[in-house]
């Protein structure tokens, strides 16, 4: 009797709370795991120096794996935030040696199951038949919202997409920067735009927010932490800003600035937003761990952290290797290809103190190829060196890291002069004494590489000049440092002439914007600049000029130095050492 009585009591309390303890609770836990600037990565493996190295997708595969075990297929979610294109030789080599096998990269992100990738800048920069070839065969979507076409006004790519995931809706919304103009040719991107982030961020959550009723949103942004505006027009790296000033997201995941990144920031509506970049790669991955409370499948609760989980010494996915051992091997033979053969050893070390024969090569490249009077050149790797001996392919990708065309401009003496004055603002600082830095220097641990001494700028906007002998006082401030003498030949340099220019088209299309700040160009006015462009990159031409010549004679063609000369010999040898430890 008592037993039925409890069971009548029990009875009414459900029928006068119908649903309230009927709720179904359920809690799911989701993990994305991002990949950025993987920059041909793929084998734990440098084809350039020709040695085994840390990183590389083989070894993110391994990760992934371990994590699809714990988390279970539905519960992991695998996204690439673009530069994956350019890099590496191995990229190289797909991009436009072998076009007709499919690209080693599409091939490589279908076996590890991604889910979705994104556009990044140097992905763009491998030109649209590379970059929509290798997209097309990636069984999954390549994101771009803020990618356009000019001619019907919609993304070249999807602009985002929705996953399913235990019950739950996730979506993605990629994005790239949008100062690709400044830094690339025109025939490279031919028909789109690229829109501002921000704008186009707020449009699309528009539609997410009313056609698809996501749980999750997530942001896909190949562009960095701290914004600022590029060439006058150009939001450049405003991930953090689009994560504070529109509404939803719940995780922007960061690439194309190659800085480690994972916190918080408050969004728009109050709400906190994660931030994470694994830098650049491959030797780290973002994690985004989630966990969503639903009752009766609606979210009622949501929890959101960053990690990053360093995966440059895991074992490689052994797997993987042995899948894509053929590719490896065709690579190898690429890059092992004897092309001519060097006297003596150069190295861009010495081109922060005075001419040198690394970048005077380049120079002499430049002024043949263009047909021009000046060259304006930079060391785009910052510390590498070709032996002497046998010079190989792979050593190519040591003495010019990108795939820049080379540009023919015109340019007035006096532009040249205050390019070359902002360039040297940037490179050295003024020595008020002998015992003043020469270079522009960090302290050490300030974000330098290996807890060293590193240049506060980037050595790729280091130019100095062929074609005109000059000198740079650096007793004087920035800015007033660069006194011209003379053509090399030694007839007059006037500053009202204008000249034949050589430049690489990262320079001519604004880059490190010397020629826009610094030279005082409008960034609208450079292509109307260019007289001539070649229509293969500088690496070609100089593979082309070393196989010509067979024995090249490295020299510093002497042209330009630091005064005063007493002072700068001191300074440049305590610099040396803080910069590259002493080391020869």
């Amino acid at each position: 009797m008592k037993r039925l009585i409890n069971f009548l009591l029990l009875v009414c309390i459900l029928l006068l709370v119908p649903g309230a303890l009927l709720a179904q609770k359920q809690v799911v836990k989701l993990k994305i795991v991002e990949t950025s600037d993987v920059h041909g990565h793929y084998y734990p493996y440098d084809f350039i120096e020709q040695h085994d190295a840390p990183g590389s997708l083989a070894r993110v595969s391994t990760f992934v794996k371990e994590q699809r075990r714990e988390c279970g297929d539905d519960g992991l979610i695998l996204l690439d935030n673009g530069d994956f294109l350019q890099g590496q030789p191995s990229a190289y080599y797909y991009n436009y040696m072998d076009t007709v096998s499919t690209h080693v990269g599409a091939a490589m992100m279908n076996y590890m199951g991604y889910d979705a990738g994104n556009m990044g800048n140097h992905d763009v920069e491998t030109g649209r038949g590379v970059f929509e070839r290798w997209a097309a065969q990636c069984r999954f979507p390549v994101l771009g919202a803020n990618i356009v076409e000019e001619a019907t006004g919609r993304p070249r790519f999807k602009p985002y997409v929705v996953m399913e995931r235990k019950g739950v809706r996730v979506a993605v919304l990629g994005m790239v920067t949008p100062a690709i103009p400044m830094w690339l040719p025109r025939s490279l991107w031919a028909g789109l735009r690229f829109d501002d982030m921000e704008r186009t961020a707020r449009r699309w959550m528009e539609v997410i927010r009313r056609e698809e009723r996501a749980d999750v949103v997530i942001g896909l942004f190949h562009a960095g932490r701290e914004p600022y505006v590029m060439g006058g027009k150009y939001r450049e790296n405003a991930s953090a800003e689009v994560a504070e000033r529109v509404p939803g997201f719940d995780a922007v995941l960061m690439g194309h600035d190659h800085v480690r990144a994972c916190e918080k920031v408050a969004g728009a509506e109050g709400d906190s937003v994660v931030l994470v970049n694994p830098a650049n790669n491959a030797l780290t991955v973002a994690c985004v761990d989630i966990t969503l409370t639903l009752e009766d499948g609606e979210v009622k609760a949501k929890q959101v952290e960053g990690s990053l989980a360093d995966v440059g010494q895991l074992p490689p996915d052994a797997d993987f290797l042995r899948r894509f051992q053929p590719q490896r091997e065709a690579v190898q033979a690429f890059v092992g290809k004897r092309i001519g053969r060097l006297v003596e050893a150069i190295s861009t070390r010495p081109a922060y103190f005075g001419p040198s024969a690394f970048v005077d090569l380049i120079h002499e490249l430049q002024l043949e190829i263009g047909e021009a009077e000046i060259s304006l050149a930079a060391p785009l790797s910052l510390d590498t060196q070709i032996a002497e001996g046998d010079v190989w392919v792979s050593d190519m990708f040591k003495l010019y890291k990108y795939e820049n065309l080379l540009y023919t401009m015109r340019l007035t003496g006096q532009e040249v002069h205050d390019a070359l004055e902002m360039s040297y603002g940037l490179w050295t600082g003024q020595m008020r004494s002998p015992d003043d830095h020469l270079l522009l220097l960090r302290p050490a641990g300030e974000g330098a590489p290996d807890e060293r001494a590193a240049f506060q700028h980037p050595s790729y906007n280091f130019d100095s000049a062929a074609g005109i002998r000059y000198t740079v006082d650096v007793s004087k401030p920035a800015g007033q440092r660069v006194h011209i003498v003379s053509m090399a030949d030694g007839t007059p340099f006037d500053p009202a002439r204008e000249y034949r220019v050589a430049v690489n088209s990262y320079r001519g299309n604004g880059g490190g914007e010397l020629l826009t700040r610094g030279a005082g160009i409008p960034q609208e006015e450079l292509a109307g600049r260019i007289i001539s462009s070649t229509d293969k990159d500088l690496r070609f031409y100089l593979m082309q000029y070393i196989e010509r010549k067979g024995t090249i004679m490295p020299h510093a063609l002497g042209l330009w130095k630091f005064i005063p000369e007493d002072w700068v010999s001191r300074a440049a040898e305590r610099d040396y050492e803080y910069l590259f430890g002493g080391e020869e």
